[in-house]
C-alpha cells in the first residue's frame, strides 16, 4: 500500500516528492470501448494522471433511481491498468459544459437557488447520492492499491457562492463516507473566487489558461504553504451553436504549459481529450460578460475543446508540442501513441424511407398530458432533455392581438389552427402576426440545454411566465412532454412515407456498412434535431454551425444493416431531405 499526501511544497508519495501531470478525460463523454485507447494516448503524451468529473444527473435521472454508477469504478480500473493515477471531481456540481452543471433537473426544479448551499433538504439529497457514488471511489484510493490520489470538494465554488459552511459540510461528508486521500478545491485565480471557494484544511488549487506566475502569486497570498497546482489549464475552449469554432495556437499552449511546470507546479490539462456530449447532454452558458446574465448560448454536441487529443482520439499538433514539454519531466522515454481504433472502411449512404409526424411520436412515446391554469415547466413535467407541446385556446370571437410566450426558455415553434405561424425564442417572445379568436394554438418548446455556469444555473425550462393574448393571460393550458431518452426505442411508433415538404417529425431508415469503425454522420439539408444510430443517441445537430457532422463511435456500428433515425424539429430542405451519409474519419 502507498500513501499519497500533501507536503509544505510538494505532493508526496510515501514521503517522496512527486508532481502530478494530469489530463482531463470524462468517462461519460467517451464510448467505454475506447477508454483504454484514450488513456494510452494520455500516457503517450507524457501524463501520469487522469482527471474526471462525475455527472450526478446522468446517474440519478429520478430520485433514488440510479443508472450505471459503476461506470466510474470501471473507468478508474482502466486508469490503473494504463498506469495512471486519477483525480476524481464528484461535484455535486461540475459545470463541464454539461446539462445543468451535472445537477439533476428534479433537484433544481424542487430547490431552485437553495442548491449549492447549506440548505438541509439539498444536503440530504447530496448525502444519499454520495453514499452511493463513493462505493465506486473509496475502494480505489491509492492507500488501497487503487489509482485515486485526489478528490475535489465542489467545483469553482468561488465563482458562484460564499457559503463556507456548505463547503465544510461537503468536505466532512466525504471524509465521513471513507475518502482518505487529500481533498482539494479549485477556483479562478482571483481574490474573490479564492475567498469564496477555498476552506481551511483543504488544499486550494487554481484554474487559468495563461500567466501562470501571476496566478500562483495570487494563490500564495491566500495559501503560503502547500503544493502549487493548476487544476484546469485551459489549453483549448468549447464551442457554442451559432458561434465560431474556438482554437488555440499549439505553440502558445505549449509555452503556457512550460511556464506552469517551470513554477514547480502540478497541472491538469483541461481538456486532454474532450470527447462528445452524446444524447443531448450538452449544457449552455449565458453571455453578457462577467455577470453571465445575457443571452442563452447553447453548447454544441462536440466537446473536442481543441484538445491535444481530438474528439476522434487522434493526436493533434498540440499533442506533439505538449509531449515535447512533458518529456522533459518524465522519468524515462515516453511510450508511442497506441494503434488507433478501427475506422469506417467506406462511405455509406442511407435513404430515409419512413416518417412519423411529431404528434404521432408524442402520442406513442410522450409522457402523460397535464392540464393546468398556467404552463407547467419542463421540471414539473419531468423532462430533462427533449421538448414539450403546450396547447391553449384563444377564446372568441375577438379581433387579432399579439400572442406572447412570456419567460420562454428556449425555443418554440408555433402553430395556429394547425398551420405553422412562426418561431419564438427567449429574446423574441411575440409572434410576428397577431392571432384572432377563436383559435387553437400549439407551441412545441425545445430545451437547448440547461445553464451550466453562473448565477442563472438551475433555471427552469419551458414557458416560465405564462401565455398572453395582448395583456390577458390565457389560462387552461394542456402540456405534454417528450423526453429525449424515450426515443432510444421507437418500435411502437407507426411510420408512413416521407413528407414532400421535408417537415418536422421522426425520420427512419437504414444504412449498410462494410468495415465498421469510427465515422462521422453528415446530414445535408437538415435543420435542427437529434440523430440516433442503432438506438444510440449521437446528440444534437443544427445547421447554424459551427459543428457540421456528428461523431459515430465504431462500436455503435455493426457489419451489414444499421438503423438510423432523426428527430427533425425545424424542417429540412426537401431536396436533401432523404439522405444521410456515413464517412470515415
Amino acid at each position: 500500500m502507498s500513501e499519497f499526501g500533501v507536503g509544505d511544497r510538494d505532493f508526496l508519495l510515501d514521503g517522496r516528492p512527486v508532481r502530478l501531470l494530469s489530463g482531463a478525460l470524462h468517462y461519460f463523454r467517451v464510448h467505454e470501448s475506447h477508454w483504454d485507447h484514450r488513456l494510452a494516448m494520455l500516457r503517450a503524451m507524457g501524463l501520469n494522471c487522469v482527471e474526471t468529473y462525475v455527472p450526478w444527473n446522468l446517474h440519478e435521472p429520478a430520485p433514488g433511481e440510479h443508472r450505471d454508477v459503476a461506470a466510474l469504478g470501471r473507468f478508474l480500473d482502466a486508469a490503473r491498468r494504463a498506469g495512471l493515477w486519477a483525480i476524481v471531481r464528484p461535484g455535486p456540481y461540475i459545470c463541464a459544459e454539461w446539462e445543468n452543471g451535472g445537477l439533476p433537473h428534479w433537484l433544481t426544479g424542487e430547490l431552485g437557488t437553495r442548491v449549492r448551499t447549506r440548505d438541509e433538504t439539498y444536503l440530504a439529497h447530496v448525502r444519499r447520492w454520495f453514499s452511493r457514488l463513493l462505493q465506486e471511489i473509496v475502494p480505489r484510493q491509492i492507500d488501497r492499491g487503487g489509482p485515486v490520489v485526489l478528490v475535489q470538494v465542489e467545483n469553482e465554488y468561488g465563482s458562484y457562492g460564499s457559503d463556507a459552511a456548505y463547503l465544510r459540510r461537503l468536505a466532512g461528508l466525504l471524509r465521513e463516507l471513507g475518502v482518505t486521500v487529500p481533498l482539494v478545491t479549485s477556483d479562478g485565480a482571483e481574490d474573490h473566487m479564492l475567498t469564496g471557494g477555498a476552506i481551511p484544511g483543504v488544499l486550494a488549487t487554481v484554474n487559468f489558461g495563461s500567466r501562470a506566475r501571476e496566478a500562483f502569486r495570487t494563490l500564495r497570498r491566500h495559501r503560503p504553504e502547500g503544493p502549487l497546482m493548476c487544476m484546469e489549464f485551459w489549453c483549448g475552449w468549447f464551442d457554442r451553436w451559432g458561434g465560431e469554432h474556438a482554437t488555440r495556437d499549439a505553440g502558445d499552449a505549449a509555452a503556457a504549459l512550460r511556464e506552469i511546470l517551470q513554477c514547480g507546479a502540478s497541472v491538469n490539462l483541461y481538456m486532454a481529450h474532450g470527447g462528445t456530449s452524446f444524447a443531448g447532454w450538452a449544457g449552455a452558458n449565458r453571455g453578457g460578460g462577467d455577470l453571465h446574465e445575457g443571452p442563452l448560448e447553447p453548447d454544441v454536441t462536440s466537446y473536442d475543446y481543441d484538445a491535444p487529443v481530438d474528439e476522434y482520439g487522434r493526436p493533434t499538433e498540440k499533442f506533439w508540442r505538449m509531449r515535447e514539454v512533458l518529456a522533459e519531466y518524465a522519468e524515462g522515454p515516453l511510450p508511442e501513441p497506441p494503434t488507433p481504433p478501427a475506422r469506417l472502411g467506406a462511405p455509406a449512404e442511407a435513404e430515409l424511407a419512413g416518417w412519423a409526424p411529431l404528434d404521432v411520436v408524442l402520442e406513442a412515446r410522450g409522457g402523460p398530458e397535464r392540464s393546468a391554469p398556467v404552463p407547467p415547466t419542463f421540471e414539473e413535467l419531468d423532462v430533462d432533455r427533449g421538448l414539450v407541446r403546450y396547447a391553449v385556446t384563444v377564446p372568441g370571437p375577438r379581433q387579432p392581438y399579439p400572442l406572447i410566450a412570456r419567460g420562454l426558455r428556449d425555443l418554440a415553434v408555433v402553430y395556429v389552427d394547425g398551420e405553422r405561424a412562426g418561431v419564438l425564442t427567449e429574446g423574441d417572445e411575440q409572434l410576428k402576426e397577431p392571432v384572432a379568436g377563436h383559435a387553437r394554438v400549439e407551441l412545441w418548446v425545445e430545451s437547448l440545454g440547461r445553464v451550466n455556469y453562473g448565477p442563472r444555473s438551475g433555471e427552469a425550462k419551458g414557458i416560465t411566465g405564462g401565455l398572453l393574448h395582448e395583456r390577458q393571460y390565457l389560462h387552461g393550458v394542456r402540456a405534454r412532454g417528450l423526453r429525449l431518452d424515450a426515443l432510444d426505442d421507437i418500435t411502437d411508433i407507426p411510420f408512413g412515407p416521407l413528407p414532400l415538404d421535408g417537415g418536422p417529425g421522426l425520420y427512419r431508415g437504414t444504412v449498410t456498412v462494410r468495415g465498421a469503425g469510427d465515422a462521422r454522420l453528415e446530414l445535408p439539408g437538415r435543420g435542427r434535431g437529434f440523430a440516433w444510430v442503432n438506438g444510440f443517441c449521437l446528440g444534437r445537430y443544427w445547421s447554424v454551425g459551427p459543428q457540421r457532422s456528428l461523431y459515430v463511435p465504431g462500436p455503435v456500428l455493426r457489419e451489414g444493416e444499421n438503423e438510423v433515425w432523426l428527430l427533425e424539429l425545424d424542417g429540412s430542405d426537401p431536396a436533401g431531405a432523404g439522405g444521410v451519409l456515413l464517412r470515415g474519419l
